[in-house]
């Protein structure tokens, strides 16, 4: 299937300009995230970033060792590193253009297996974590009409059996951006992206019942898009403000068949997650 080049969709692109632009875009040391950061440095923003791992931070500051680039090391499911992260972007840039909420975990296990220290995780990071950023750059965001994106998930359309706590956060994220885009209409845009099967390490680190990385994947990664083609489409979505962003087929159907075909769906859905009657994880 071919696939549009960077320099394509921006030229398809409507005329905003990101140079100088702040933007803020949280767990950036890793696929999606990882590729927004370095896209929106490539057209000339400013661009803060956070996560987890102090290592991986430091070597994308290398790369990038001119004043564009603002690291940090924080967790999103602690009220007060989001605090810290926030402040510090505003102190070192002056203002926050765009802030986007991508830092995330998933989980794989059975409900009735799962520790369910694993769903507080996971909703910690996936919802709080986009709570609490959201809520500390909202001043500036309403200074600058700036806009506010959520990364979801198909997940968050179609419930999935072994990641109900994925799930449940992804519910609760487009939720409350469905209700905060509506109190904040016509000052901030906010917009929630699906992006259905996008090739990263998600999988990987997802937690297993015990919160434990699964440490492996049983998709074909291969076939499903780049992180890279992932970010350009958000780019692109957030110059032409739209609401929601939906990518790959796949992802498409599954939002149509769910809607309209809700027991249908019930069913495709376990046939695809359940092979010899065992969850793939």
């Amino acid at each position: 299937m071919f696939l549009p080049s960077f320099s394509n969709l921006l030229r398809s692109m409507p005329p905003t300009d990101w140079k100088d632009k702040v933007i803020v875009v949280t767990g950036g040391t890793d696929g999606i995230g990882k590729a927004l950061v370095e896209q929106f440095l490539q057209l000339g923003a400013r661009v803060a970033t956070c996560g987890r791992n102090a290592d991986k931070l430091y070597q994308f500051q290398i790369q990038h060792p001119d004043a564009s680039l603002l690291t940090l090391t924080a967790d999103v499911s602690k009220e007060n590193d989001c605090r810290l992260f926030i402040e510090r972007t505003i102190s070192s840039f002056g203002r926050i253009d765009a802030l986007i909420n991508n830092a995330g975990i998933s989980m794989r296990a059975m409900f009735e297996d799962v520790d369910l220290d694993v769903i507080r995780q996971v909703m910690d990071i996936n919802f709080y974590g986009s709570v609490y950023c959201t809520k500390y750059a909202l001043p500036s965001l309403l200074k600058t009409k700036g806009t506010v994106v959520g990364i979801s998930s198909i997940a968050g359309y179609r419930g999935l059996p072994g990641r109900s706590g994925y799930s449940a956060s992804k519910f609760a994220l487009q939720g409350w951006m469905e209700a905060l885009r509506t109190e904040l209409l016509d000052n901030v845009h906010v917009m929630w992206v699906c992006p259905g099967f996008t090739a990263s390490n998600i999988r990987q680190v997802a937690l297993n019942k015990e919160g434990q990385q699964q440490g492996e994947t049983p998709m074909d990664e291969s076939k499903m898009m780049s992180a890279d083609t992932c970010a350009q489409h958000i780019i692109q979505s957030m110059g032409q403000k739209k609401r929601t962003l939906v990518l790959t087929f796949t992802g498409k159907r599954a939002v149509f068949m769910n809607k309209f075909f809700p027991a249908w769906t019930d069913r495709l859905t376990h046939r695809f997650f359940f092979k010899n009657g065992e969850l793939i994880k």
